[in-house]
């Protein structure tokens, strides 16, 4: 099936099942008026005097008023179908005066495919291209037509556009990767598809699935007073019913609707497309690859990278240096890339970068104090660094709360500020005793108190109320008193005299040693059990008091998202927001929860950088393809990871000991934190 046939046979069938979803929304409005027929017919009776008497009467009442009910019912499932917001791709449209060339692009290759040209162009943070329908009156008027520039060139055939034809959404990371030969291959299928998507009765069906969908999301949300309830579930029901009665047919629609649309365009650029296929694929792991490890700890920051598509573009470039299955696509980036076809590629980028810190992490639209681009030349130093650090002070406020020792007995004076050496000396698993996995509240708490104190001390209750004077995390003046006996004082960390002030951010606050009312420990979840299980009591009592800070910290962050909009100047591109329903967000998260012990061994080789720079004169870096990186004269440090894993899960921290010493790295040292 080639050629010209193939294109009618796939566009025949398509209109097919067109048809047969009509016949679906057919039947529906055949079985809402059956009630009012069957009523026309005893009203007819009725009056000519064939069913007379007051069994007749009493059915004609009854049938009359389940009538009009049922058109009732009908006529609100319409209205709804028919005027329900359809959902939308949040994009961020592309003006033709800012884009000239590319519009031209997109009518010529119309032109060669004898199809209408799409309406609009948007860009999107997604490795893919499609046409979408916002003919819809919720999603405004459609862009006004301009026939001057309608010619598809001087001497080429006049071609104008639709004002209902979909608009062309573009993934963006194509646009930076991709040279223009092929992204023209690649979009060559899309837009051969607004032929097929002209047909009336494809267009006519496509709506009625759409329609339905947003009736579907209009019956889900909430609501308190009963009657909606029960007005949204009858909604609910009757469009789902419609929905998984289309279902079949409208998948084989679209299959045939893609098959015309690939046949039609195998006569443009087809022995390009091969290739560009290849870069399809390479530009998904690029832009996957960047979000999750690069963009993803700048988001966590409140700052987002402002060039993400210029960074896959490095990214891939730096693959394609490492990788030998690689080789040879470098070598494509002397040819002229699709991104010169935008008048300002880096507003549009700009643009695409906040959507996507929007879609992915739940990010505000408004950039202000807490939410402000970043630029990778500041990336090492504004994300890297300061992320290490943060998550080094909070590693040292939990252990504050879990009352471990700022400093070892007889250690010299000036060395109780935060260092990895007590980081290390709290997770050394001297005895087996403290190796028991962590399967019970009360296991935790008598776990980590026992582990504390030694052997032979009794544990103490954290739960239980106590008279002993304790001090608050934020009094820098109170003498501090060990977690044991409260009658049997130690002298404090270091100096006697010396306050001991908080770490991290002294305005922050935190719970009293002796507020009960705040937990001090948190017991891992049932769902981190398993994760927690192989790693030592005490490393799972840290785990979960790391946990507990972060949701915390999440959680009196996440009304900020709400903030007034700044005035501090944004891309001039913005996303369009009016289209889509930012409520939800993030849309599209790009990772689950982290566990227990990803946040943990987190926070610990975070410390361990923070000594390295502090103490070994390493430097924080930006590695395209695995994130925040740690640099030894200019060389990347990659065998950390083991030795902190092996602290992890057996309390051994004689490979990372080794490892540190082999650098010049002195834990014993204090280290600078945010």
């Amino acid at each position: 099936m080639t050629g010209i046939g193939g294109v009618e046979m796939g566009a025949q069938a398509a209109r097919s099942r067109a048809l047969a979803v009509l016949r679906v929304r057919s039947r529906a409005l055949a079985v809402a008026l059956l009630p009012a027929a069957a009523a026309v017919i005893l009203l007819v009776g009725g009056s000519t005097g064939h069913l007379a008497g007051g069994g007749w009467d009493v059915l004609r009442w009854v049938v009359s008023v389940l009538a009009l009910c049922v058109l009732l019912a009908a006529a609100g499932v319409a209205l709804v179908v028919a005027r329900s917001r359809p959902a939308v791709t949040p994009t961020v449209t592309v003006a033709e005066e800012s884009a000239p060339d590319l519009y031209r692009m997109v009518r010529d290759l119309a032109d060669r495919l004898d199809v209408p040209a799409p309406s609009a162009i948007a860009l999107t943070p997604d490795c893919d291209s499609w046409l979408e329908d916002r003919t819809h009156p919720a999603h405004g008027p459609p862009p006004a037509e301009k026939h001057h520039d309608d010619l598809a060139g001087p001497g080429g055939p006049a071609h104008r556009r639709s004002a209902t034809a979909p608009v062309l959404v573009i993934g963006s990371p194509f646009l930076w990767w991709m040279r223009v030969g092929e992204l023209r291959a690649v979009l060559a299928p899309v837009v051969a598809g607004t032929g097929p998507s002209a047909h009336p009765d494809i267009a006519a069906a496509r709506r009625f699935i759409r329609g339905l969908d947003a009736a579907v999301a209009v019956a889900s949300a909430g609501r308190r007073d009963p009657l909606s309830r029960v007005a949204c579930a009858g909604l609910g029901w009757a469009s789902r019913l419609l929905l998984r009665s289309c279902r079949g047919h409208a998948a084989e629609m679209e299959r045939g609707v893609a098959a015309a649309a690939a046949e039609r365009a195998q006569a443009v650029d087809y022995g390009l497309r091969i290739v560009a296929q290849e870069q399809v694929g390479l530009a998904y792991a690029g832009w996957d690859r960047l979000l999750t490890r690069v963009a993803l700890p700048a988001w966590r920051m409140g700052r987002w990278p402002s060039r993400l598509d210029v960074g896959v573009v490095a990214a891939l470039t730096e693959l394609s240096r490492r990788d030998r299955l690689a080789e040879g696509f470098a070598s494509r980036l002397g040819e002229r890339p699709a991104c010169d076809l935008l008048e300002e590629p880096g507003v549009m980028d700009e643009a695409v970068s906040l959507l996507a810190a929007r879609l992915f992490h739940g990010g505000p639209a408004e950039t202000g104090a807490d939410w402000s681009p970043v630029g990778w030349e500041e990336y090492p130093e504004e994300v890297v660094d300061r992320t290490w650090r943060t998550d080094a002070a909070r590693l040292h406020r939990v252990l504050d709360t879990l009352g471990v020792r700022r400093a070892a007995e007889g250690a010299a004076p000036g060395t109780d500020g935060p260092t990895l050496a007590r980081v290390l000396d709290h997770l050394a698993t001297p005895d087996a005793a403290s190796t028991a996995p962590l399967t019970a509240g009360s296991d935790a708490h008598a776990a980590g108190t026992e582990t504390e104190n030694g052997p032979d001390t009794p544990p103490t209750d954290l739960d239980a109320p106590t008279d002993a004077p304790q001090p608050a995390y934020d009094d820098p003046d109170a003498s501090r008193l060990p977690a044991g006996d409260p009658d049997a004082p130690q002298p404090p960390y270091g100096d006697p005299d010396a306050p001991q002030p908080p770490y991290g951010d002294p305005g922050a606050p935190h719970p009293p040693y002796g507020d009960h009312a705040t937990p001090v420990l948190t017991i891992p979840a049932e769902d981190d059990k398993d994760d927690l299980a192989d790693t030592t009591a005490r490393g799972a009592a840290l785990a979960a008091g790391l946990t507990a800070q972060l949701a915390r910290e999440e959680a009196e962050a996440r009304p900020a998202g709400a903030r007034a909009p700044s005035s501090a100047p944004g891309p001039a591109a913005v996303p369009d927001a009016a289209l889509w329903d930012d409520r939800a967000l993030p849309l599209l998260p790009l990772q689950p929860p982290r566990t227990g012990r990803e946040i943990l061994t987190a926070h610990i080789t975070a410390m361990v950088c923070c000594a390295a720079m502090d103490t070994a004169g390493a430097a924080p870096a930006l590695d395209w393809l695995d994130g925040p990186s740690l640099l030894f004269d200019g060389a990347r440090t990659a065998d950390l990871a083991p030795s902190v894993l092996s602290l992890v899960e057996t309390g051994d921290p004689g490979p990372l000991r080794a490892w540190m010493t082999e650098l010049g790295i002195r834990p014993e040292k204090p280290v600078r934190l945010v």
